[in-house]
């Protein structure tokens, strides 16, 4: 029950306060098994993403998430846990045997969507987009029959710019593209350049 009730009041905050608007451009919103990959400019960037789905959406997409910032309190644990329904990932590697990508393969062999940001880490710096790591690829690879889909997020980074606590009033939007064509025996660099350009398409332009 306070899950729900957490759940609800984050959505409905999330929306609120960015006046967030989600564009399906280039699919629809149904219920089919995706791996949604975007844009990562910001710490909110996976709760409005997950927020901007329709409930029935929500309920099979998991955000996937580092361990060792999400586990670090009994708030933070509630919340990818309970709330999120997050996968939670070692990015610290502290087993060399293990493969970093397993828990998003379980989660995806059982059903549910995953919400990815292919370049690692916030993108900080003057660049559109940082170079995308290899799980991308990956777990396309692996997954063949799972759509992929880009979503380009618009302005959170200047709804929410570092050192403010208030939102400005701007209005955030989510792009989302179409399903990236499979295209057999394509090599690791020229899927993720293929995918980027693909999220980079998403962009508004610069005015």
């Amino acid at each position: 029950m306070l899950a729900s009730l957490t759940s609800f009041a984050i959505t409905s905050a999330a929306r609120l306060l960015t006046g967030a608007r989600a564009l399906w451009l280039g699919c629809t919103a149904q219920p089919t098994q995706r791996l949604y990959y975007a844009n990562h400019s910001s710490h909110g960037d996976f709760v409005l993403l997950w927020a901007s789905l329709p409930p029935e959406l929500r309920r099979r997409t998991r955000p996937v998430a580092g361990s060792d910032y999400w586990l670090n309190g009994n708030l933070r644990r509630f919340l990818i846990r309970d709330v999120f329904n997050a996968v939670l990932v070692d990015r610290e590697q502290r087993s060399p045997q293990a493969n970093p990508l397993q828990a998003m393969l379980d989660a995806l062999e059982q059903g549910d969507s995953l919400i990815i940001f292919p370049e690692g880490t916030r993108n900080l710096t003057e660049e559109q987009l940082l170079p995308f790591k290899s799980g991308l690829f990956r777990l396309a690879q692996a997954m063949p029959e799972v759509e992929v889909i880009p979503v380009w997020i618009a302005n959170l980074n200047r709804v929410m710019p570092k050192g403010r606590t208030l939102p400005l009033p701007l209005l955030c939007t989510l792009s989302f593209g179409a399903p990236l064509e499979r295209i057999a025996g394509e090599d690791k660099t020229a899927f993720l350049e293929r995918a980027r350009s693909a999220l980079l398409a998403l962009a508004p332009e610069e005015v």
